[in-house]
């Protein structure tokens, strides 16, 4: 028996598996596992308090002195959860997390053992930065590269089967000073963004000392089971389906979309839930997704940087926590074809340290001119920069979904809504004017009495835009579901940053004329408002990832402290190493596939198929009693040899590929030549082959089977 058949038969006798329950509240968990402000009070000295408290709430620099009696505090905390191992967490340009684990224990120069964590390490470690990504800013050779606590993030315990390990949240930055790493820019921007913010929002209140980028991530992903999954070689090797006919149901009648969850799954929502809860991962929301076996969850808005880390943190979890489950979460854009892909969507916002959100438009958006002054340079940040916002969301698996199936188009524009569109069409012609208030929207509903009325959100939802205002902050739709968002926020809040500073230069040089504040405001704001013409259309990877290396991408970066034009362009080059490592392995795939697992069942059907054609001629029956035989057989003979021929052909392409050395010319190739040329075509075989050949030889799960069995 094959393992699809194994997989499906075992799909009955899975049990929920082992679950850690929570509470009866989610308070008696949440950030248990989690070395908050709270629980430093409880470990921490006053002195070394005050300093991690000051360096959190102020961005402060810790004394490496009272470092250490932080870390004493810290490895107290952790020992008392039975933690044995530290290691610095932090997120490489591999687009995955690292970790390198050290325990707390030591001899001392007489032979005693101790267990022992200072300040030192706390601070800094060393892992071989010759092993990660770098873009060509270091040689293979020169392995020196250096972890930094970033003690705004808080330190957490994750458990590992029974073992538990104390997590420092770090950036990472070679021997010479480069970021290699996500969150290094992101800390980066995230100051950027509050310099330019609160000198803008000084204009309207002077007790504005701090402006913080929020997010809330919305985490799209499938789950399937664990055996069907692991009988596609091109889900365990890829993260998604090369090959797979459409099922006579996909998504058609949209019934799964918010849907009654599948009790195996939601028994694993629940255990993963319960570990993120202990980690302090604010989760607020689960639903069924539109596509069958896909879910959604997404989280309370925090702070960008905790948010990033905490997103991060949840895909490690759910991918571990299904394991218990015997399933498997699939992150990847687009793990199956014909039916909407998964994104992450970032619903980005600013916050002032007085309580306003600076992107809340109020009962009156017309006249909250501080609201104006932020959501229109936000729009105009988005017009001027939508080449590098592009940029920031392009992926191999990403350019799958952008464009299909409900998914956000390549090109990046702004959606505000049809209200929204109107007051910004009476500010531009009605500057100095009185403007008439508009109360709040009610919505009738002629139904029974007992039914109340309905407030209306100032815009409607825009489930295609790739970048739309949603009623107080604007959400990043465009992001894929398997991206760190640290690469979107970086960008988002850096051209914010740039815009807000250029608009106060020229707001200042106004009023220095002698314009009152309220009309060089009003005059600067609208200027340019978002066009429709002339977005950029950047339908592919390595075109779109051009935008790294522009000269104005260039001056963004750098003069706003982000990243050197060194570091931009390491960046553009390993962008451009993963899509080609990634089309070339998904084409390797298809390769085998191909000829080990799609051409030996048809092969093996189409000789059953001419057997019974010879037993009839044998019999001297006429050619009418196996016409249809003999036109299966026909059929199933013209895919074989295309898939046959077209497979050769990208094998010999994809040689030709390699040969080629500069990284741009190899990924545009890889597309061109590869992926366009190729993939479609011998999928397209393939699965006409799905349908014709008996099921009963076809060893790979089909969708029906993925998406539908639980």
């Amino acid at each position: 028996m094959s393992l699809r058949f194994n997989a499906i038969s075992s799909i009955t006798k899975e049990t929920e598996g082992v679950l850690s329950r929570p509470s009866a509240k989610i308070t008696g968990i949440f950030g248990e596992s989690v070395f908050t402000l709270k629980t430093a009070r409880e470990f921490l000295s006053d002195e070394a308090y005050k300093s991690l408290i000051t360096s959190v709430r102020g961005g402060k620099k810790i004394d490496r002195n009272v470092a250490s009696q932080i870390a004493n505090g810290i490895r107290a905390w952790a020992e008392s959860k039975g933690v044995t191992h530290y290691t610095h967490w932090f997120q490489p340009l591999t687009g995955t997390t690292a970790e390198k684990h050290d325990s707390f224990f030591t001899l001392k120069s007489d032979g005693t053992a101790i267990e022992e964590f200072d300040g030192a390490a706390l601070i800094q470690q060393e892992p071989d930065a010759s092993s990660f990504p770098s873009g060509g800013l270091r040689a293979t050779f020169e392995a020196r590269g250096y972890t930094a606590w970033d003690p705004s993030s808080p330190a957490f315990i994750i458990e590992t089967g029974d073992g538990r390990t104390l997590c420092i949240p770090t950036i990472f930055v070679s021997y010479t000073g480069e970021s290699l790493d996500y969150k290094a820019p992101l800390l980066k921007s995230v100051e950027a963004l509050n310099k330019s913010a609160v000198e803008v929002c000084n204009y309207f209140d002077k007790n504005v000392t701090k402006v913080t980028a929020t997010l809330g991530w919305e985490q799209e992903y499938f789950v399937i089971d664990e055996a069907l999954a692991n009988a596609r070689p091109d889900l365990v090797q890829c993260g998604r389906t090369v090959f797979g006919a459409a099922p006579a149901k996909g998504q058609q009648l949209e019934d799964h979309y918010f849907g009654s969850i599948p009790e195996r799954v939601y028994a694993f929502m629940r255990d993963y839930e319960a570990e993120a809860y202990k980690l302090g991962i604010p989760l607020r929301t689960r639903h069924n997704e539109v596509a069958p076996a896909q879910f959604e969850c997404a989280p309370i808005f925090e702070e960008v940087n905790i948010a990033v880390d905490h997103n991060t943190l949840l895909m490690d979890v759910m991918s571990r926590v299904a394991k218990r489950h015997k399933l498997v979460v699939l992150l990847h854009e687009k793990p199956f074809a014909g039916i909407n892909g998964s994104g992450k969507h970032n619903n980005w916002s600013m916050a002032t340290d007085t309580g306003v959100n600076l992107l809340a438009p109020g009962k009156t958006p017309k006249t909250n001119l501080m609201f104006l002054t932020f959501f229109v340079n936000t729009i105009k940040a988005v017009h001027d920069y939508a080449d590098i916002m592009r940029a920031a969301i392009a992926s191999a698996p990403n350019d799958h979904r952008l464009g299909a199936n409900e998914a956000p188009p390549a090109i990046i524009s702004v959606f505000v809504g049809q209200y929204l569109a109107k007051v910004l069409a009476d500010v531009e012609t009605r500057v100095g004017n009185k403007f008439d208030e508009q109360d709040e929207a009610i919505l009738k509903l002629d139904l029974h009495r007992s039914i109340p009325e309905l407030m209306l959100d100032n815009t409607d939802r825009n489930r295609t835009s790739p970048f739309a205002f949603t009623g107080n902050k604007f959400e990043f739709r465009a992001v894929g579901s398997s991206a760190n968002c640290a690469i979107s926020m970086t960008v988002l809040n850096t051209i914010v940053a740039d815009t807000l500073k250029k608009f106060k230069a020229d707001v200042d040089a106004l009023i220095e004329k002698g314009d009152k504040k309220e009309i060089a405001i009003m005059h600067e704001e609208w200027h340019h408002e978002a066009e429709r013409r002339g977005l950029p259309n950047l339908k592919t990877t390595p075109v779109a990832l051009d935008a790294m290396l522009s000269d104005k991408a260039k001056h963004l970066f750098e003069s706003n402290g982000i990243l050197s034009h060194s570091e931009l362009e390491a960046r553009h080059e390993i962008e451009l190493e993963k899509y080609i490592k990634k089309v070339q392995i998904e084409a390797r795939i298809m390769g085998d596939l191909a000829i080990n697992h799609i051409l030996p069942a048809a092969i093996k059907y189409q000789n059953d198929l001419l057997t019974n054609i010879n037993g009839l001629k044998a019999a001297g029956l006429p050619e009418s009693a196996y016409h249809s035989q003999l036109a299966i057989v026909t059929e199933v003979s013209k895919h074989i040899q295309i898939i046959h021929s077209k497979t050769h052909e990208m094998v010999e392409a994809r040689k030709i590929v390699n040969n080629i050395e500069n990284s741009r010319t190899k990924a545009i190739a890889y597309e061109s030549q590869v992926k366009s040329t190729f993939f479609d075509e011998i999928r397209y075989h393939v699965d006409k082959l799905e349908h014709l050949v008996d099921d009963e030889y076809w060893t790979l799960p089909k969708y029906r089977e993925m998406l539908f069995l639980r």
